[in-house]
């Protein structure tokens, strides 16, 4: 019988598990943490969206530079067959209004629950608290808790050891040495879906900490992109939230070129620039610049407040002020540190494997999920190319077995 080492307990590396299982291939998984699917756990506490049910052509644009090469892979496992193989293992799935694609139960417990009987019956081994170190003669290096060390071979191997965000639950980039000794290149892991620092004065730190700013839109200056709209939430530090998410990348871009970056908020996005002059033109004498705007934009405190945050005086011509709630300044320090972060940029490049996500230095050695080089907003694309990376990464290795 064929032997294959899945190295990695997450999505990416249990669901290459159990492809390779299905075919009669003797598999072991190996993981440092006491349990598998930690990461993929604790995503779910707050209701766990696998995928997204927008069309193609959209949802291939999440990807950005990596779309063409994750296109093909989302043909072979793509959002239709993540919601099968949901339901196979008895636990159906929903669209929710914003398009996002959940378990009916809203929860992963049952699923992984359910997903590890399944291994099991199909005779998957699962090494717990066994560190991966590196390679030894005899194949893979390992370490137990007891620090005992040693080496197991098999026929393929498939590595899927995640990114370098959430490091406590185990993915903290520690692979990334031992694969660039053996000459792979790897671009450095950098945080993704990660909030932004914002030096806001106390007064306003103090009052809007875990406040929404709804209904908003953000750009970067000087970096081309679409805007993107949602709730972005003010915390101590600074900003996150999906919208602040979604414009990650150019945030980074933006920082490494100039050291600094200015994000550009909409306050009313759904209104045109003619629309929101009419609206001001309707000031009244005694208003205050307060209830102007709460009157007649329907602007909440916090909005009010970044207005003010913007640092000049809040004009008071319609036009100026229209010029302002169209495009709120926001001067943006950093980012949050990649321990903070959901999800890591960055990995193994593309030009290291092959469309079968075999390593072209390492014949015989798979790679899935995000220790390659692609990044997605949250919003169920960053589990959908894990799970659809982990099942072409195992019929690669099938292949070559």
């Amino acid at each position: 019988m064929s032997t294959a080492s899945v190295v990695g307990g997450g999505p990416a590396g249990l669901i290459a598990a159990e492809v390779l299982a299905r075919a009669g291939v003797a598999v072991t998984v190996y993981d440092r943490m006491p349990s598998p699917a930690r990461k993929f756990l604790l995503a779910g506490h707050g209701g766990l969206n696998l995928t997204h049910s927008e069309d193609r052509d959209p949802f291939l644009a999440r990807y950005g530079s990596s779309a063409d090469r994750l296109a093909p892979m989302l043909e072979v496992f793509g959002p239709e067959d993540l919601r099968d193989w949901c339901a196979g293992l008895g636990e159906p799935t929903f669209v929710g209004s914003s398009g996002r694609v959940f378990p009916r139960s809203f929860r992963a417990t049952p699923l992984v629950r359910a997903w590890l009987s399944r291994l099991a019956d199909l005779g998957v081994r699962i090494e717990r608290r066994s560190l991966w170190m590196g390679w030894a003669d005899e194949g893979l290096r390992l370490t137990a808790v007891d620090g005992q060390e040693t080496s197991v071979a098999a026929d393929v191997t498939v590595f899927a050891l995640g990114g370098a965000s959430w490091p406590r639950l185990g993915s903290d980039g520690g692979w990334v040495g031992p694969f660039s000794d053996r000459g792979v290149a790897v671009a450095p892991l950098r945080p993704a879906n990660v909030g932004m620092r914002v030096g806001w004065t106390d007064v306003f730190a103090d009052r809007f900490e875990g406040t929404p700013l709804k209904h908003v839109s953000l750009t970067v200056q000087g970096r081309p992109g679409p805007a993107v709209q949602g709730d972005a939430m003010v915390t101590r530090a600074g900003i996150e939230g999906g919208p602040v998410y979604a414009i990650g990348a150019a945030v980074r871009d933006a920082l490494d070129a100039d050291g600094r970056c200015i994000v550009d908020v909409d306050l009313r996005p759904a209104l045109t620039v003619d629309q929101v002059a009419d609206r001001l033109a309707r000031r009244r004498p005694k208003d205050s610049a307060s209830n102007w705007l709460r009157r007649t934009l329907g602007l909440d405190p916090v909005a009010i407040a970044l207005l003010r945050e913007a640092g000049a005086a809040l004009p008071t011509d319609p036009g100026a002020m229209t010029a302002r709630v169209k495009s709120v300044p926001v001067l943006v320090a950093a980012t949050m540190p990649i321990e903070k972060a959901i999800s890591t940029a960055g990995g193994i490049a593309w030009s290291e494997v092959d469309e079968a996500l075999m390593l072209r230095r390492l014949p015989g050695t798979f790679v899935a999920g995000e220790m390659l080089d692609w990044e997605a907003p949250t919003g169920g694309y960053l589990l959908q190319a894990s799970f659809s990376t982990g099942v072409v990464a195992a019929q690669g290795a099938l292949a070559r077995l």
